[in-house]
């Protein structure tokens, strides 16, 4: 069976998207639709952009969406999906490409996402760190037993979470984490504190969009990053979609079900390739490529 991955924030690099632009014409005219859902050149930004330009807030999130589903969508008939997954902001992407929301709607809610993701950055200073060579149990009581906000926020892979908080909660854990043998506790460099409680603001900015936007029966089940499990409800996806910004991404347990469901290949539909690396470190007998048009 064949599971289809897509991206989320970081993986962007200026030239992603051009060579769809000048080899399909349908992914020419979705990215010009673009252009004009978002009201500025997003195409610009994404073929000759600088890294600074494609890091602003307005750009990243709708750039690595644009990318992956485009690329699903002009695949055509070799893209046939038994079921999806996307981390985090891959969400948006993975439930466009199974037919659970139009193209626009999808580009429309996470642009609303990027800006009500920044502006809740810009209530409360907060931050992420990376963990690595914890058991996650381990991080998950360090997070407790810390003053201030700070939660598990990423389960990337056995060994790896992020974590997520105010600024000196995450620097208090990140010392806490290192005496308790962390092989690296280290601050990144992002905006804010990403499923994290400090993104109820932004969660409830999104909430009303997303119960606004026409969800439809999915052709393949999504795995999502808050349940885990396959869903194909359209009222059960809105309701995790809306609690995915204040919950954990928990990308580990999702691959791991998707693999006890019957998972044997696993395809990467976007910018880079940080999601096969995951699953390398999940799960080495499974087969991992990246999506491409022939």
């Amino acid at each position: 069976m064949k599971a289809y991955l897509f991206p989320g924030q970081g993986a962007q690099f200026s030239g992603m998207g051009l060579d769809l632009y000048e080899n399909s014409h349908r992914a020419k005219e979705l990215f010009e639709q673009a252009n004009e859902i978002l009201g500025f050149e997003i195409t610009k930004i994404m073929f000759e952009g600088t890294a600074d330009e494609l890091k602003e807030t307005k750009v990243t999130q709708p750039a690595i969406f644009l990318h992956s589903a485009i690329l699903a969508e002009v695949m055509g008939d070799q893209f046939k999906p038994d079921m999806v997954a996307g981390h985090s902001l891959g969400e948006f992407s993975a439930l466009v490409a199974n037919k659970t929301m139009a193209f626009n709607d999808g580009l429309s809610l996470v642009s609303k996402r990027a800006l009500a993701m920044q502006k809740a950055c810009e209530m409360q200073p907060s931050t992420m760190a990376a963990v690595l060579g914890l058991e996650d149990n381990v991080v998950e009581r360090i997070c407790e037993e810390t003053t201030g906000v700070v939660v598990a926020a990423n389960y990337n892979c056995p060994g790896q979470l992020v974590i997520s908080g105010e600024i000196e909660a995450v620097k208090k854990a990140c010392e806490s984490l290192s005496e308790a043998g962390a092989k690296r506790a280290l601050l990144l460099p992002v905006g804010g504190a990403f499923h994290s409680p400090l993104m109820q603001p932004a969660r409830e900015e999104l909430a009303a969009a997303i119960e606004a936007t026409q969800f439809s029966t999915p052709a393949c089940p999504v795995y999502q990053n808050v349940s885990t499990t396959a869903v194909t409800d359209p009222s059960e996806i809105k309701k995790n979609l809306i609690s995915q910004l204040t919950a954990p991404v928990k990308w580990t347990q999702s691959m791991q079900q998707m693999i006890k469901d019957g998972a044997t290949t696993f395809i990467e539909v976007g910018p880079g390739n940080v999601l096969q690396g995951l699953m390398r470190k999940i799960d080495r007998s499974v087969e991992t490529s990246k999506a491409g048009i022939s």
